[in-house]
């Protein structure tokens, strides 16, 4: 059995090491880039949303590296994702790609459900080992959004263009190739002095939340590296969700305390928006919300094109910023999202806030 799974931002590091520690051979596809969005546009439905047709083309190109087994989430409620696994399975057979398909969906009752399926995939791991597998998996995870956060906070106020993007890289391979538990809190010690290495400079920066749906959030190629992008033009950014925390909120049921979570988020909400619409709809809102009351200075929001739990946020939005006085700016992607565009509009919108806060960032 040779396992991949899509990718979605650095979710493949904490995978593959959960999957590795367990004695499963790994099948990375590789990074997601222009041929992968080919490829799955061609083969998928044409309004079907950008993440079924990155996912559709990062299973084809690990194909061709010689997987055999699809790992995929799996979703409810009224959000296409929920059968999403089994769309690309279906598009991947007519195409004579010989899959075979396990997906991690969120436990309904206790986690025991999804230690099942890990089990599946290892076979001859015992249920202590799978455990230990997965916390380590975890932690990594846990590590790499650490990383991140302090690469948001860095790079608006580094000395030198670059330096924080350059320090990121050179502390993910402190943690990537770390193979057992016992190892990993030497490599985190050294990942965090290499980012604490990196020269700032005071400087007035803007601070703008991310919002929306979770692929669009976390996939760097979907968003057209939007956090470098804002850091670059004077913005601390902050993303809604973390791998982590999504990981905790749907796979652990918020069994692991002291993170944020969706049902912090979600009674944030009313009275803008009061029930579950499907994905991240109504975090995305109370997001928002809590921005608002943080004091950042404005608010993106990232969605795929026709995806329905954001357009219905989408629509809350304007009186939201309107009564709450945070302005917010709305970014839809797909196959045909353009980054010059995309610039433009960035370079607007942080003018606007720099303006509204009397500040030159």
């Amino acid at each position: 059995m040779k396992v991949t799974f899509p990718h979605m931002g650095h979710m493949w590091i904490c995978l593959a090491a959960m999957l590795e520690y367990l004695g499963v051979e790994v099948v990375v596809p590789p990074p997601t880039s222009k041929r992968t969005l080919t490829l799955g546009a061609r083969h998928a439905p044409e309004f079907a949303c950008l993440p079924l047709k990155l996912n559709l083309g990062n299973f084809i190109e690990a194909a061709e590296r010689g997987a055999d087994t699809i790992l995929m989430a799996g979703g409810c409620g009224p959000c296409r994702f929920g059968y999403y696994a089994q769309v690309e399975h279906a598009i991947l057979e007519d195409l004579g790609y010989n899959y075979r398909l396990v997906v991690m969906e969120p436990p309904q009752r206790h986690v025991g459900e999804l230690l099942s399926k890990i089990k599946y995939i290892t076979g001859h791991s015992s249920w202590w080992e799978v455990i230990r597998g997965i916390r380590f998996g975890y932690q990594k995870a846990r590590m790499v959004d650490e990383l991140e956060r302090q690469a948001h906070y860095l790079r608006p106020r580094e000395s030198h263009r670059g330096s924080t993007d350059k320090a990121f890289q050179r502390a993910l391979q402190e943690i990537i190739p770390v193979k057992h538990p016992r190892d990993l809190p030497k490599a985190a010690e050294r990942a965090r002095k290499i980012m604490a290495q990196v020269a700032i400079k005071p400087r007035p920066v803007l601070r703008v939340g991310i919002v929306g749906e979770i692929f669009t959030l976390l996939e760097p190629f979907a968003n057209h590296d939007l956090e470098r992008k804002l850091g670059y033009l004077g913005v601390q950014a902050d993303r809604s969700i973390y791998l982590s925390e999504w990981i905790n909120d749907h796979l652990f049921l918020g069994l692991v305390r002291g993170l944020r979570s969706r049902r912090e988020a979600c009674r944030a909400a009313p009275p803008y928006l009061n029930h579950f619409v499907g994905g991240h709809g109504q975090e995305t809102v109370g997001s928002t919300v809590i921005y608002a009351r943080q004091g950042y200075d404005g608010v993106i929001q990232l969605l795929p094109f026709t995806c329905m739990p954001e357009i219905v946020a989408h629509s809350v939005l304007p009186g939201l910023s309107n009564e709450l006085d945070i302005p917010t700016l709305t970014i839809t992607v797909d196959e045909q999202s353009g980054e010059a565009g995309l610039v433009t509009r960035l370079e607007a919108f942080v003018d606007l806030l720099a303006r509204k806060r009397g500040v030159v960032v």
